[in-house]
């Protein structure tokens, strides 16, 4: 009986696997806008300097759609849990449902202010990929400023929800971290 192999299917196609998968693609999205920010505000007006801001705006694009998809996929993972029984209403629920409930707003509130900001400056100033988006906002030459720190400081809010999440979950980040540095170390002792 030991040389009989298992005719179940492995399901990695899983609704939760899906969300785990959206959820590190935006979490790489969000390390390369915020370092990508960081480094494009204090470069003088260059052609760099205008690169990088149409590939931050991209990569904020890509942002909402990939919260779309984590939104759609996050409700398939609530109705297969709780379609049978309602979860356990107490404090630790209240504290997580509230916890990620601000993070969601954030991951929609920081780049419509982006779209704002953009906007606000010059019409049709917001491209994916070298397509140019239709503009949320008119133009409006007061707004920049508001906008600008609007932005600023959502992005900064929204930083501290991600270092209060990986604090939550530093077990995760901690075996992430080992797993990467494994990686790291053996590729580079044995590379191919």
């Amino acid at each position: 009986m030991s040389d009989v192999v298992s005719t179940t299917p492995r399901r990695f196609n899983s609704v939760f696997q899906r969300l785990m998968t959206i959820h590190w693609w935006m979490a790489a999205a969000y390390l390369l806008l915020y370092l990508g920010g960081v480094v494009m505000a204090r470069l003088p007006r260059t052609p760099i300097r205008n690169t990088m801001y149409d590939v931050h705006k991209s990569i904020g694009v890509i942002t909402l759609i990939l919260l779309a998809g984590r939104l759609a996929t996050l409700a398939q993972v609530a109705w297969s849990k709780y379609r049978r029984r309602s979860p356990r209403i107490n404090f630790l629920w209240y504290k997580k449902t509230l916890s990620y409930t601000a993070m969601y707003i954030m991951m929609l509130t920081v780049p419509l202010a982006g779209f704002l900001l953009s906007n606000s400056f010059r019409a049709n100033n917001v491209k994916l990929l070298g397509w140019t988006l239709p503009d949320l906002f008119p133009v409006n030459p007061a707004m920049v400023e508001p906008a600008r720190a609007l932005h600023f400081w959502l992005a900064y809010a929204f930083l501290s929800l991600i270092v209060l999440h990986m604090i939550a979950q530093r077990n995760v980040v901690k075996a992430n971290w080992r797993r990467f540095r494994g990686f790291v170390q053996k590729r580079f002792r044995n590379p191919v």
